[in-house]
Order: C-alpha cells, then sequence, then structure tokens
C-alpha cells in the first residue's frame, strides 16, 4: 500500500475510535513503517489495539494526582531562554538575530523604560544588534502605552510614519519588520493587525521572552502574536540592558501588574495582576547596577508599594498587612510575604552612597514602617508621590480609591510630621465621570492645602474594559474637562512656586547627568530630594 493511503487508512480508523488521542502515535508508527523497503502497511486495528495496551500500561504507571498537586503547589523557576527548545515549526537558528539590527521607541511611563531593556536585553541574548539609525534598522519595536487615548493616537500616527518607511525598503535588503510591544498591543490585540498590515509583531507586557520566535515566524511573511497575561512572570532572572551607557540613574522593576481596579484605569487589563519578584534577584541587581557606578536607583512599580514576595516559604506565615489610617483596599488583602520596607530596607544598604527613589505607590499603602525607614536611612529620597486623582470624597468613592479627601489630608499630615520636609507629587484626573462644579472647586482646594512640589495631571479619557467603562457614563463635556484641567494646572503652579521658594538659599545636593549641549561647560542635573548630606544635620 502507498504511504499517503497508509497514513490516510490510520486516520479514518483511529477518527471515530475511542483512542483517538493517541492517533499522533499511530500515526507516526505507521509513517515509520512505510519508509522501509516493505510496502506492506500494518493492520490499523491491531495497532490500535497496541497503542491502547501500551498507553494503559504507561497510565497505570504513571504519576497520580497528588503529584501534580504537589508540583503545582510551589513556582517552578523558569529555564533560561537560551536551553529551551524551540517550537517544532522553527529550527534553532531561526531564532537567533544573525545581526539584524534592532531600533527600539519608548513611550510612557517609567515601566516602559524598564521593559524596553528588558526586550532588549532578550534580544540581544539571540544574536541581534541595537541601533540608534532608524535608516539603518531592520526590526522597529515600539513599546506603547495605553493608559489614555491621546498616547494611542501617538502610536497610530507614528505607524502611518513608519509604512512609508516600509514601503520605501530596498529590495536588496532584508524585508523590514514592525512590532507593537506592551499595554497597547495587550490592550487592542488583533484590532492592530487588521488596522495596520504592516505592523509583524504583537508582545504583551508578560510575553517579551516569547519575541525571538515572534520575529522568527514574522521572517516568513506571516503576522506574529502574544499578547497571553501571566500570574507569575517577573523577569526576575532577565538582567536589564541599559540603554544609556552614560545613564547615571537607573530604573528596577520589583513588582508587575495592579490588583486596585480603580473604576478609571487600564493597568489591571494591560499588565494583569500584582506579582512580586523575589528580593534576593532585585539585590543582585542594584547591587550590579552599583558596581557599574550608577549613583541612583528607582523601584518600579504598578502598585509599588504594596509589594509582597512570597518566594520564600519561611516567611508566608499570615502576618497581618497594615494599610495607612482611614483608608481599604478594594480586593481581598493578602497575608505573609516580605513586605516593601524590609525591601526597601534592604536595598538601601547595599550602598550607601547610592540613592533610592520609588514609584508609583497607592497612598494605602504607607505604614508608618515605611514612613521611618524613609526618615532614617540617609539614602532614601526625601520624596513621596502621593496619587490623590481628586479632592471630592463622592468622586473618589465613584473611583473605587479606598479612601476619602479628609483620610488623604490626615495622611498628608502624618507624611510631613513623620519626615520633616518631604517633598510631595501626585497625580490629578480632571472631568471624570459624573464630576460636578463643587467636585472640581474641592479639588482646586485640596491643591492649594497641600501645596505639591510636583504634580501629574490630566483630563479624564475613559478606556473600554474598565469598570467606568461599563458601569459609569463619561458624561463631562470635552470643553469643560480642558478647562477644568487648566484651571488644575494654573493652581497647582502657583502653589508649588510658593512650595519650592522655601529651598531658596539652601544647599542642594544634586545629580549631575551631563552637560546642557555640545561645547557648552553647564551641567544639567536634578536634585535629589532633599537626600541628607553628609557630615550636615539639616536637609537640603
Amino acid at each position: 500500500m502507498h504511504s499517503l493511503q497508509c497514513v490516510l487508512q490510520v486516520q479514518r480508523s483511529l477518527r471515530w475510535g475511542p483512542m483517538a488521542s493517541v492517533s499522533w502515535l499511530s500515526l507516526r508508527m505507521c509513517m515509520a513503517h512505510s519508509s522501509l523497503s516493505s510496502t506492506t502497511c500494518p493492520n490499523p486495528e491491531r495497532q490500535e489495539d497496541g497503542a491502547r495496551k501500551d498507553f494503559s500500561s504507561r497510565l497505570a504507571t504513571g504519576p497520580t494526582l497528588q503529584y501534580f498537586l504537589r508540583s503545582a503547589s510551589a513556582p517552578q523557576e523558569k529555564l533560561s531562554s537560551e536551553v529551551e527548545d524551540p517550537p517544532p515549526y522553527l529550527m534553532m537558528d531561526e531564532l537567533l538575530g544573525r545581526q539584524r539590527k534592532v531600533y527600539l521607541e519608548t513611550y510612557g511611563c517609567q515601566m516602559n523604560v524598564n521593559d524596553t531593556e528588558i526586550a532588549w536585553s532578550i534580544l540581544q541574548k539571540s544574536g541581534y544588534l541595537r541601533t540608534s539609525n532608524l535608516q539603518e534598522a531592520d526590526v522597529i519595536l515600539l513599546v506603547t502605552c495605553s493608559i489614555r487615548e491621546k498616547a494611542e493616537q501617538t502610536i497610530w500616527n507614528r505607524l502611518h510614519q513608519l509604512k512609508a518607511l516600509k514601503t520605501r525598503r530596498l529590495r536588496s535588503r532584508v524585508p523590514l519588520r514592525i512590532g507593537i510591544l506592551g499595554c497597547m498591543a495587550e490592550r487592542l490585540k488583533e484590532e492592530i493587525l487588521n488596522r495596520e498590515k504592516m505592523v509583524d509583531v504583537l508582545a504583551g507586557p508578560d510575553a517579551y521572552r516569547d519575541l525571538p520566535r515572534l520575529l522568527a515566524v514574522a521572517e516568513s511573511g506571516q503576522q506574529a502574536a502574544n499578547v497571553l497575561l501571566s500570574l507569575d512572570e517577573t523577569y526576575a532572572d532577565v538582567m536589564p540592558v541599559q540603554t544609556s551607557p552614560s545613564a547615571t540613574s537607573a530604573f528596577v522593576s520589583i513588582m508587575r501588574g495592579c490588583d486596585n481596579m480603580c473604576t478609571y484605569c487600564i493597568v489591571p487589563f494591560t499588565r494583569g495582576r500584582e506579582r512580586s519578584r523575589p528580593v534576593a534577584s532585585i539585590l543582585e541587581e542594584v547591587r550590579k547596577l552599583s558596581e557599574q557606578g550608577l549613583k541612583e536607583v528607582t523601584l518600579l512599580g504598578q502598585n509599588v508599594n504594596s509589594f509582597r514576595d512570597s518566594s520564600e516559604v519561611q516567611f508566608n506565615s499570615a502576618v497581618s498587612t497594615n494599610l495607612s489610617r482611614g483608608f481599604t483596599a478594594n480586593c481581598k488583602t493578602k497575608q505573609g510575604g516580605l513586605r516593601f520596607a524590609h525591601l526597601l530596607d534592604q536595598v538601601s544598604r547595599v550602598d550607601p552612597e547610592m540613592r533610592i527613589r520609588f514609584t508609583s505607590p497607592h497612598p494605602k499603602d504607607f505604614p508608618d514602617e515605611v514612613l521611618q525607614l524613609i526618615h532614617e536611612r540617609d539614602n532614601i529620597c526625601k520624596q513621596i508621590h502621593l496619587p490623590a486623582q481628586s479632592g471630592s470624597s463622592r468622586v473618589l468613592e465613584a473611583m473605587r480609591r479606598g479612601y476619602s479627601r479628609e483620610a488623604y489630608v490626615a495622611l498628608v499630615h502624618h507624611i510631613r510630621e513623620s519626615i520633616p520636609g518631604v517633598s510631595l507629587s501626585s497625580d490629578f484626573i480632571a472631568g471624570f465621570c459624573g464630576e460636578t462644579e463643587e467636585d472640581h472647586v474641592q479639588t482646586v482646594s485640596l491643591l492649594r492645602e497641600v501645596q505639591y512640589n510636583m504634580g501629574f495631571l490630566f483630563a479624564y479619557s475613559m478606556r473600554q474594559k474598565t469598570r467606568a467603562y461599563h458601569r459609569l457614563k463619561d458624561d463631562v463635556p470635552e470643553e469643560v474637562k480642558l478647562r477644568r484641567l487648566e484651571e488644575l494646572i494654573t493652581v497647582f503652579r502657583e502653589e508649588a512656586t510658593k512650595a519650592n521658594q522655601t529651598a531658596v538659599g539652601c544647599t542642594q545636593l544634586v545629580l549631575v547627568e551631563g552637560i546642557t549641549s555640545a561645547g557648552s561647560q553647564t551641567l544639567k542635573g536634578h536634585v535629589l530630594c532633599r537626600t541628607t548630606l553628609k557630615d550636615s544635620s539639616a536637609y537640603c
């Protein structure tokens, strides 16, 4: 019998049988037999019976349910991508970059800057080269943001520009591949591929390890995507590669995702649930950065001060979680694990000459032990980001922030009492769903009352998938949002000027980052936010 007829006969015999799940085994046996000099095919019924007996015997001697339950109880350490086998449809050498040049563009928050460094570390190990020249790039990757509609529109505009570049690509060169990475890829998924056919690769925030495979698939002319969110991916074993060799500071991601589920926020849907890196891996990264001569490290997370390392079993006892006074959590409070105060203490001990910052926190996660540590440790910057979002308790409730205006103001006073001279910054949203003029006036009054040193203010932009999208109405007209935003910005600048004038005549410790321009002798840098000066008992 012809080998193809043999294969079809085996498939037909297995299609209706109770052992269809082992059809691949019988098929492989049949194909192997057909490659021999004999032209006869094994009897399919006899072969199916043999496969069934073989399967039954292996099932009887195989692992029990308890084995799998025990294996799943402890998180398995990821193997390095260098030792993983390629998928069956790719050869190992197809996963290699073969010195193709990658151009990376980063949009959005500090987490995206860190994600860019992680993605580049993975691609570099696969044999890709980095280029800062867009014209010579073989691969262009955009690390994107979805927090507001304007952020996404920026990417759509950029893709139109890159489309022309891809069209003009010389046939003598390898085809130009374009990829969308990060939150926008996670939120829009196939919409991007359908809308922009020139996009070759999509990778969500938890899929950067898969970039070599995705690019290999794209080389065949197909679009490739991986937007699966993970419950445990933290890239703890990936050492980010600094994108600027002359950098004096670095971002260190300590946790990913967010469980707060504020009604306006897309982050839980683009970056998944909260999970934290092991403390040991964070300390190792900080030590390496210190050895490289970096002077400042910023610990990163969507809710950075809710950090909880549960990787060490001995620290998983049910220790109660302390929240800021008067604050509540939207999700079930977790217990045990090594908390943010422990991590901050350990990181600050790595190098007393290295300044430590962290962002972005949630006001609910500032227990006294964190505030006391910031006050006592000289190299932890005396600066706290305290996102308020609104000055109206009614709007804060609609946002599901877990606190009232009164509780927030009480926390501000407590922080300033615990850390004299502390610098405060905040986030505010103008024109959230149902916000009235009275609500807006209360936000203006909060800005005047607190006098922030720095602020980030935006008009509300409704995002699909959020709780607000499903349950609230975006009923504040756009022109009203913009007018309220302008008023908030004006008041913030007035009050920030008053707050910052208190530093006039004071000696400030500055982190020098370079010169202002070529040929200039003027240095540029930023103030280290009231870090204690050596040999001085006063805050600068």
